[in-house]
């Protein structure tokens, strides 16, 4: 039996034997990296890590900055409406100009008439309201920019949210204090989560709805709500999740509420 043939029989050790017989002592391979090495290779990995850490943190932080949601930054628009000028100042209600907010899943953008019921008899000549006097001349709609725009995956619906008792300052903020519209809240899935979670939390009676100045109960501001005295919005807020019907809470976090 030759040699090849031999150590294919052997086992392991055997083989390592007859090497050794055959050609003597193994030469051990010099040493190539210096032990500092495995420091700077353990160094190497925790930067790699701490890398990837902070380019992901970076990258949530971009993601709930006004750069991406546009919080907090008002769009330039065809004229400067200035809702604290008309809601505050004026007091005109909010459903004079969004009419379909109690029966629609859009809340509606009023049309040129609208603005000329008032515009035809007051600041006539007004160089800035050119452009809605233009409108209605022409017929053809101002062309607003949407400041409260979801995803169109995302489906919302106005009349479903103003008929459970959710006020309009929770979502758009405060509104009659704004000289030009912004987007008060990032519209993002998990502040839309933070509500349905806890209604209970934000809820308030259907009446107090589009009163801009509506604050939650407390001690020192309670609020009466058919004939009983609260100072606590989460009791509040119970009574009125019964009172209203709200679905369940499993309900409405599920993903096919919102995502159809």
């Amino acid at each position: 039996m030759d040699d090849c043939a031999q150590m294919f029989v052997m086992g392991p050790l055997s083989r390592l034997h007859l090497a050794l017989l055959r050609d003597g002592p193994l030469k051990i391979m010099a040493q190539i990296f210096h032990r500092s090495a495995n420091s700077l290779a353990r160094a190497s990995i925790l930067g790699i890590l701490l890398l990837v850490s902070s380019v992901g943190g970076a990258v949530l932080h971009l993601q709930r900055s006004p750069y991406v949601t546009g919080q907090h930054v008002a769009p330039e628009q065809p004229v400067p409406f200035s809702h604290q000028h008309h809601a505050a100042g004026l007091g005109l209600d909010c459903r004079y100009c969004h009419t379909s907010v109690e029966d629609s899943s859009f809340a509606g953008i009023p049309p040129t008439k609208t603005c000329m019921n008032c515009h035809a008899q007051i600041w006539t000549n007004a160089a800035l309201l050119e452009p809605v006097r233009n409108s209605f001349r022409t017929g053809q709609s101002l062309k607003w920019t949407r400041v409260h725009d979801l995803p169109d995956f995302v489906y919302f619906n106005h009349s479903i949210h103003v008929n459970k008792g959710v006020g309009c300052r929770t979502c758009h903020g405060p509104v009659d204090e704004m000289p030009l519209m912004y987007a008060e809240n990032t519209l993002q899935m998990e502040w839309c989560l933070s509500c349905h979670r806890a209604p209970e939390r934000f809820l308030r009676p259907k009446e107090k709805v589009f009163d801009m100045n509506y604050r939650p109960p407390d001690r020192q501001h309670p609020v009466t709500w058919k004939n009983k005295t609260y100072d606590d919005q989460e009791t509040l807020g119970r009574d009125l999740i019964g009172e209203y019907h709200l679905r369940t809470k499993q309900d409405i976090t599920s993903c096919s509420t919102c995502h159809r």
